[in-house]
C-alpha cells in the first residue's frame, strides 16, 4: 500500500532530495530573521559555499533550463537555512512570498519560466496549499555572479 507524505521532510525525502550545507552570509548581515511568526530568509543565491554554482547571464550566457537549475539550486540553499534555522521544515506552514531576482539582458522576457523551478521545488516539498506569493524581477547582476538569487518569507508554526 502507498501511503501519501504528510509533512515536508517525509516529502523531502519521497523526493529523494539530500539538502546542501545551509549558506553563511557573505557579508555584514545574518541569513534569517525570525520575528514573530514570519521568518525572513536574506538572499539566496545559487551556491555551493561561497561558490556560484552556475554563474551568467539569462539571454547572454545561459538559456532558461540553465536558468531553472540555477533558480532550484537557490530553492535547495532555501530549504537547508530554513531547517538550520528551524530545526525541521515541518514547522513551515506557508510561504507567505517568494521574491525571484534574475540576472538577464534587456530582451531576456522568460523570468516567470526560470522563477517555476524555485516556486515547484517549494510546492513539492511543502504542499500544494502553502503556493506563495511572488515577485519575479530582471536585473543587470547579482553576487559571484549567480544568475539567479531568491528572498522568502515564510509563516512558522509557533509549536
Amino acid at each position: 500500500m502507498i501511503t501519501i507524505s504528510t509533512t515536508a521532510e517525509e516529502r523531502l525525502a519521497k523526493l529523494g532530495i539530500h539538502l546542501p550545507d545551509a549558506p553563511t552570509p557573505f557579508g555584514a548581515y545574518v541569513p534569517a530573521v525570525q520575528t514573530g511568526n514570519l521568518l525572513f530568509l536574506s538572499g539566496m543565491l545559487a551556491t555551493s559555499g561561497h561558490t556560484a554554482a552556475i554563474a551568467g547571464v539569462l539571454g547572454k550566457d545561459l538559456d532558461v533550463k540553465a536558468g531553472r537549475e540555477a533558480a532550484y539550486t537557490a530553492a535547495l540553499n532555501v530549504l537547508a537555512l530554513t531547517k538550520k534555522q528551524l530545526g525541521s521544515l515541518n514547522r513551515v506552514s506557508h510561504v507567505v512570498r517568494l521574491g525571484v531576482y534574475v540576472a538577464a539582458t534587456p530582451e531576456f522576457t522568460e523570468h516567470p519560466k526560470v522563477a517555476d523551478a524555485a516556486s515547484e521545488l517549494l510546492r513539492d516539498v511543502f504542499g500544494e496549499e502553502t503556493v506563495s506569493s511572488r515577485l519575479v524581477l530582471g536585473v543587470a547582476s547579482l553576487p559571484l555572479g549567480s544568475p539567479v538569487e531568491l528572498e522568502a518569507i515564510l509563516e512558522v508554526r509557533m509549536d
